[in-house]
């Protein structure tokens, strides 16, 4: 029972890949992404500041603030969207390691569309963790 179950997750993963793979090729039309507005609201908000003190040192906290190369295209006239933002999730901690050696290879698409590149980098996380999960689960017993 457990095999099928894991031989489905599989099968539905591999064709998610694939999806994902053949969608991570096809160009974008730059023109529809690179409309802006005169009021940007990543200019307009606010990036929150802290600071938390603890006896002997002080550390300084933020959160991170406007990508201004969201909407623009790269070098390739190529903006990552949501299926991209999945692929560079799944792959981000081969290429964590890799931008630990090697300045050029960034985890993290800064031409991208914005929020929906977010969420499908946050997705493409998950399921390395989910796929972990499984593994390490079906490990155990």
């Amino acid at each position: 029972m457990k095999s099928k179950v894991l031989r489905s997750i599989s099968i539905v993963l591999a064709i998610l890949l694939a999806v994902v793979l053949i969608m991570a090729n096809t160009p974008v039309n730059v023109s529809a992404h690179s409309v802006q507005n005169d009021l940007n609201p990543q200019e307009t908000t606010p990036t929150p500041t802290g600071q938390i003190n603890v006896p002997g040192f002080s550390i300084q906290i933020n959160a991170p603030g406007p990508n201004e190369l969201a909407n623009t295209p790269d070098a390739n006239n190529r903006i990552s969207s949501l299926v991209q933002g999945i692929w560079h999730g799944i792959i981000s901690p081969i290429t964590l390691g890799i931008s630990l050696f090697d300045p050029n290879v960034q985890m993290y698409e800064v031409h991208n569309d914005g929020s929906s590149y977010n969420v499908g980098f946050l997705i493409g996380v998950a399921i390395i963790f989910l796929l972990l999960g499984i593994f390490a689960g079906s490990r155990r017993r």
